[in-house]
Parts: structure tokens; C-alpha cells; sequence
């Protein structure tokens, strides 16, 4: 995440996400559930702009968000409009900033979404830890990553994830983050359905499906992170895994049209990014994923993307 400042406007990009590794270990006692998951930050990118405003008398300065849809496809369906309002969570996350700092400065975000909704990419959540690193900055907290990383973690699972800044593994319900060092550089197609689904509606989906295949064991992650650090990164199908990708196909038909066409192209390896409904494949090179790319786009199924790990 790049922090960039023009007077006193601060911009930073927010990148999208993969999960290369997602193992459901169990349901937890708080309702949510227990995983281990390797993600790693693509560039396909959100762009936030944010100017601290001051507060008017005995007033705190207002929070705005401005969002400007940058999608190849206008205007995006009902179904994954994003909320510019308390329920985003940009707003969320700097209003909890503001009351636990005892700040009084409020602030006006310009954002523009690249990345779709509805599609396991962390788009939401990628936006607001750029939004709490911008306002620390801009409303000069100096509080350290550690201490916005707790805050993240009310905000959402996989804010503390864009917090770390580059490739983790993360476990709990995805707050406990542990960066990883030295994996390859991957390259990737990406396709996001027209249709999107959502998060909350997929692991109940997942808690009603059958236990057909026993869960590997805690740790695979790490073993997952190894391979990618060595010679044996050309052959990730083997070790790819996303358990929530069945409970995803049982909600929408997408999930298994897609998979039989990645079956069919020559990715090293191919699955559903989080819970859906992005499903992405891993390439040898970048001409490889462009290459691919605009075979798909030939398909009218929806967006599709070329990018690179951001490592």
C-alpha cells in the first residue's frame, strides 16, 4: 500500500486479494469461524484520496465518502452497489479511529473502486485499512501498525491482512496475521461473474453441506508458503485449496461453470478466490495471463483481469 502526499490531500492505492490456501478448521463459540488461509495481494487496485477537514466550533469535522465507480462495466448491477454511507466500512473504520483516539478532525474520502464487490477480492476491507493508515497519518495519531491493526480487526476479518502490507498467512477468523517472506512472483486471470455472492450466506452454506472430505490439518498453510519459496512454485494445483468452494457452487451455478472452463485452459492451477464469486487461475508468466485473459473476455462472463502478486 503506497502513501502519497499532495498538500494536505494523502492518496494511497488498496490493492484486491487471493487466496492461494483457505482451510475452515472449525466453527467457533463467537459465531464465527476458525481458518487458515495464505493470501496474497494482486495489483488490480482501489485508489483512495483523503483530506483531513477541521472540526467547526464545538463540533467534530464530518466524514464523507465520495465513490466513483471505475469498473469496465456502467453502472454495475443493483446487487453489488457499494454503500457510501455508515454501512461502508471506510466510514466505519475512521469513525471507530476517531472515538477511540479522541480525535475531533473529520475528513472528505475520494475512492475509486477497480475492484468488484461481491467477489472474495477483500475490496471493502482493503479500502479501509488504507483509509485508517491515510487518516493516521493525516490526523497525526502516530499510532503504530500493531495498535491500528487491533482496531482493524473490529472493523473486519481481512482488514489487519491489508494492514501487513504484502503476502501472510492468517488464522482465527483471519485477524491474527503472520507476514511471509520470500514466495515467487505469480501471475493470474481472474474472472468475476455478473453475479456476486455474499460472504455471510457462503459459510452457512458451508455449515449445511455434508463433512465429506476431513480437514487437513493446522499448519498446511505453512507448508503451502514453503513450496511457493522454493522450485516446486510451478506446480501449485497441486496444493491449492479452498474449502468454502463447494459450499459457493451449492448458491450459485457460476462456481462450476467456471471451474469446467479453467479445467479446460492450461493453468498451473485454478480456484475460487475467498468466498466468491471470483475465480482465478495461476499462469506460468504475465504473457501467459493476458494471453489467457483475452480468450475469456471472448466468453462474456463477466470482468476479467490480468495481474501480478504484489509482493
Amino acid at each position: 500500500m503506497y502513501l502519497r502526499r499532495d498538500h494536505l490531500k494523502r492518496t494511497a492505492r488498496a490493492p484486491a486479494k487471493l487466496n492461494l490456501y483457505l482451510e475452515i478448521l472449525g466453527r467457533r463459540g463467537d459465531g464465527f469461524h476458525e481458518l487458515e488461509t495464505l493470501m496474497v495481494p494482486i495489483r488490480l487496485a482501489d485508489r483512495l484520496a483523503l483530506t483531513p477537514t477541521p472540526p467547526i466550533h464545538d463540533r467534530a469535522g464530518q466524514i464523507v465518502l465520495d465513490i466513483r465507480n471505475c469498473l469496465p462495466v456502467r453502472p454495475p448491477p443493483a446487487s453489488e452497489d457499494v454503500p457510501a454511507g455508515p454501512a461502508n466500512l471506510v466510514v466505519k473504520a475512521l469513525e471507530l479511529l476517531r472515538e477511540l483516539s479522541g480525535c475531533r478532525w473529520g475528513a472528505h474520502v475520494e475512492l475509486d473502486k477497480r475492484i468488484p464487490s461481491g467477489a472474495g477480492l477483500g475490496g471493502a476491507s482493503s479500502d479501509a485499512a488504507a483509509a485508517l493508515r491515510l487518516a493516521n497519518r493525516a490526523w497525526q495519531l502516530e499510532w503504530s501498525n500493531d495498535r491500528l491493526a487491533l482496531l482493524a480487526a473490529e472493523i473486519g476479518s481481512d482488514v489487519p491482512f491489508f494492514l501487513s502490507g504484502g503476502p501472510a498467512i492468517c488464522r482465527g477468523r483471519g485477524e491474527r496475521v503472520e507476514p511471509v517472506r520470500g514466495l515467487a512472483p505469480l501471475d493470474f486471470v481472474i474472472v468475476k461473474p455478473p453475479v456476486g455472492l455474499n460472504t455471510a450466506e457462503v459459510y452457512q452454506s458451508h455449515d449445511a453441506l455434508p463433512d465429506d472430505d476431513a480437514v487437513v490439518g493446522l499448519g498446511e498453510a505453512y507448508q503451502v508458503a514453503g513450496m511457493l519459496g522454493s522450485d516446486r512454485w510451478h506446480t501449485p494445483g497441486i496444493w491449492m485449496r479452498n474449502r468454502l468452494q463447494a459450499a459457493a457452487a451449492a448458491l450459485s451455478p457460476w462456481v462450476e461453470r467456471l471451474r469446467g472452463i479453467f479445467d479446460s485452459l492450461d493453468c498451473l492451477g485454478h480456484q475460487l478466490t475467498g468466498s466468491g464469486s471470483a475465480y482465478f487461475g495461476v499462469c506460468r508468466h504475465a504473457r501467459h495471463a493476458r494471453r489467457l485473459a483475452t480468450l475469456l473476455k471472448t466468453r462474456q462472463l463477466g470482468l476479467v483481469y490480468a495481474t501480478q502478486s504484489y509482493l
